[in-house]
């Protein structure tokens, strides 16, 4: 089944994925630089040109697989009286007396310090299907939350 993800996640990722494959691409001028400053035992520059290249195709081969994994979903075209993928979501915390907003998205563009979370956390798997005025019981590491959904947009 594949993976949804909002159109700018997506194109962030392809981006991402473009500047991995830049800097893949001048490693071997710098490898071979390094090569001829002589005994490769004892070369720091040559190893870590060398490191920095296997780091980087790992990144590059898993990107790249994660996205071909991908399906692009615009929440626009989703029921907008309903959480789904995509929408922001804003719930008031029961427990804590405490109003939050989250957005839920992709796993590849999952950002908390933008209260963006992603689609398999508990949170949002206790959110989606629900609509304003509903109030949930979500089970988390720190125990239950239980969150009234104040608003849902896109």
């Amino acid at each position: 089944m594949a993976k949804p993800i909002t159109k700018e996640g997506y194109d962030k990722a392809k981006s991402k994925l473009a500047e991995l494959k830049a800097e893949f691409e001048t490693l071997p001028a710098i490898i071979a630089e390094a090569r001829e400053k002589g005994d490769l035992k004892e070369n720091a520059e040559y190893h870590a040109a060398k490191e920095r290249q296997g780091l980087l195709n790992a990144q590059i081969s898993k990107l790249e697989s994660d996205l071909a994994g991908c399906e692009i979903i615009d929440p626009a075209n989703l029921d907008k009286d309903t959480v789904t993928f995509g929408k922001k979501v804003k719930v008031k915390d029961k427990t804590r007396n405490a109003v939050f907003e989250y957005r839920i998205v992709g796993e590849l563009e999952a950002d908390m310090s933008k209260n963006e979370i992603t689609i398999v956390t508990p949170i949002a798997k206790g959110l989606l299907s629900k609509k304003v005025g509903d109030v949930v019981t979500i089970k988390v590491p720190a125990g239950d939350k239980v969150l009234e959904i104040l608003e849902i947009s896109i």
